[in-house]
């Protein structure tokens, strides 16, 4: 697989930066967007040289959250299914000299479809190759500080953005927001927070329901 060999070949190089804090705000309108099958598909993926070992399924449940996470946020009113197909990967292992300072790497194919119409609305799959987030702890090697995955996690996020990106640059696909329902908005809103609150409230007395009349 000539493209993935190539992303192979780039493994020692420097991984472009990429964050998520665009993940807290209410994602950029995308017509009438609303995710419907959120599709992995992950058969013996290739693994690269001087890498860790991942499942399919391990992939397959790392890829599909970061979709989820991502895309879960918007609240159109027309379906369209993400397909995703992981071709490949390197999980930069742990112990490897300093100086090689490995990088991890996913591959993966992708492709929108229009549930109404029942069409794939990219000709040909998009190829992404995908690189983990420059951070501290990437910038010697992820496999040196972070596990198996931290590692998938970091890739899958940055898969995730890097669709969505795509997504964006093809507003013509998604229709037009003003068909829909005034109180829905295609632009949704930010992941709900994860963190747990400090203080713990009094629990809430559950209101008795009142019976249903009688026709």
């Amino acid at each position: 697989m000539l493209r993935f060999l190539t992303a192979i070949m780039l493994l020692f190089s420097v991984a472009a930066c990429s964050e998520f804090e665009d993940l807290d705000e209410a994602p950029q309108p995308m017509g009438r967007f609303l995710l419907g099958h959120n599709v992995v598909v992950v058969e013996d993926a290739e693994k690269g040289p001087l890498s860790r070992e991942a499942t399919d399924e391990e992939w397959k449940a790392s890829v599909e959250a970061a979709i989820d996470e991502r895309f879960s946020r918007y609240d159109g009113d027309k379906y369209f299914h993400i397909a995703i197909k992981v071709d490949g990967y390197a999980l930069a292992l742990p112990g490897i000299p300093l100086v090689a300072s490995p990088k991890s790497v996913l591959v993966v194919t992708v492709s929108i479809w229009d549930d109404a119409n029942g069409v794939k609305l990219n000709e040909e799959p998009k190829a992404f190759t995908v690189f983990e987030r420059l951070s501290g702890e990437t910038a010697i090697s992820s496999g040196l500080t972070q596990s198996k995955e931290q590692q998938m996690e970091n890739l899958s996020r940055n898969m995730a953005r890097m669709i969505h990106n795509w997504m964006l640059e093809n507003p013509d696909w998604f229709g037009d927001a003003t068909l829909m329902d005034p109180e829905t908005t295609s632009a949704g809103w930010p992941r709900p927070p994860v963190e747990v609150p400090e203080e713990i409230t009094e629990p809430v007395e559950p209101v008795a329901e009142e019976p249903i009349p009688e026709a």
